[in-house]
């Protein structure tokens, strides 16, 4: 099963997908996890430097190492079924980072990707509130990526949120923790009883 955690910085995708993960594991299942940027490649080493960076050329060229890590990790996860070394994949984003190009071109970007990249069996979007997403951002006490500011987090969700109704679990993480896993394996129970 391919499941993918999605959503803007600062949501919990990562909490989510190590909660999926531990789920998996717990039930004997070997699960592959894969982030994006996947800092574990040159690609995503690149992708990531160019989201530190400000202006256009450096927005176009963390969008296209973006696409080029997200299609290595298509590859990684169809070499590992051809061997079935692993039972389940889940991509720590997927193609919901289109969110942060310009409207017009998200919308175009999001069609376009989701008729030429594989889809996976099972979409989560993790949500939460611009606010929210900063105010995590910052307790990190990390360098800002050039998306990273509350008025650019809050369009972006306005985006990502469009794109929402087609087949995705929207799962709610602006409270505690406790809850978001919640409605997690509430989303993995639907999917072991067939209702992906």
């Amino acid at each position: 099963m391919w499941y993918v955690v999605d959503g803007m910085d600062g949501c919990g995708k990562s909490s989510a997908a190590s909660c999926i993960t531990a789920k998996l594991e717990s039930e004997g299942r070997r699960v592959l996890e894969l982030t994006h940027p996947n800092r574990g490649t040159k690609i995503g080493r690149k992708e990531a430097e160019y989201l530190l960076q400000d202006g256009k050329y450096a927005k176009i060229m963390a969008t296209l190492m973006y696409i080029f890590d997200v299609i290595h990790s298509i590859r990684l996860m169809k070499k590992a079924k051809k061997t079935n070394e692993y039972d389940d994949f889940v991509f720590v984003r997927y193609i919901m980072a289109v969110s942060y190009l310009p409207k017009p071109l998200a919308k175009l970007a999001y069609k376009f990707f989701e008729i030429v990249f594989p889809t996976p069996d099972v979409k989560i979007f993790v949500d939460v509130t611009g606010p929210t997403a900063m105010a995590r951002i910052n307790s990190r006490g990390e360098e800002l990526e050039t998306f990273e500011t509350e008025d650019q987090l809050t369009k972006t969700r306005e985006k990502m949120l469009m794109f929402i109704p087609k087949g995705w679990h929207l799962i709610d993480n602006n409270g505690d923790f406790e809850n978001t896993k919640t409605q997690i394996l509430e989303v993995l129970d639907e999917v072991k009883h067939g209702d992906p």
